[in-house]
Formats: structure tokens, sequence, C-alpha cells
């Protein structure tokens, strides 16, 4: 828990040198964030924590070569496929929005009179 805290306490003081040294050059400035948020992460990397994550992380690599990705035909024909069922959708809605709204404001309220 002490090293989750200095992770923090590195990170924070990264953040507030970034903010309080702004009459520093602007790459000074996120050097010292790049440096702030490393330090923070490889202190946080030896944490319980981190090792679960580093777990966690080593797992979903292995899971994510599993995966079989679409061809880019494939995804250009299904794009398509959705595009068209978007429009056909929208002009349905539209089409029910309007003959609800000549119903109601024509025949019920009779506001064309």
């Amino acid at each position: 828990m002490a090293k989750l805290a200095l992770a923090l306490l590195v990170l924070v003081a990264g953040i507030f040198a970034f903010y309080w040294f702004d009459q520093v050059a602007q790459m000074a400035r996120v050097g010292m964030l790049v440096v702030g948020i490393v330090a923070a992460c490889a202190i946080a990397n030896f944490t319980g924590l981190g090792a679960k994550t580093r777990h966690f992380l080593a797992e979903t690599r292995f899971e994510m070569r599993k995966v079989v990705w679409p061809t880019r035909d494939e995804t250009v024909k299904t794009t398509a496929v959705v595009l068209v069922v978007v429009i056909i959708l929208a002009l349905l809605l539209g089409l029910i929005d309007l003959i609800l709204k000549s119903v109601i404001l024509d025949w019920l309220l009779n506001v064309g009179q």
C-alpha cells in the first residue's frame, strides 16, 4: 500500500511540476511530466496490484492472438450493410413520424382547420 501511495505521490509531483514551472521551455515541462508518469508506473509495477495488472495484460495479449480479424473486403461489405439498414430505418421512422403527426394534429386536434 505504501508503494502505491508513493507512486501516486510521484505522479502528482510530475503533474505539479508541469504546471508550476510554466516559465520553463515546453519540452522540459513535458519531460518532467513524462518522468513523473514513468517513475510512478515503475513504482506501481512492483506492488501486488502491479503484478496482477501485468498478469492480466499478458493474458489479454495471449487472447488477442486468438482473435480472427475480418478482412478488408468483409469490413467494407459489413459497413455497407449497416449503412443501408440505418438509412432504411431512418426513412421508415421518418414516415411513421409524419403519419403520426398528421393523424394527431389534423384529425384528433383539428389544428389544420
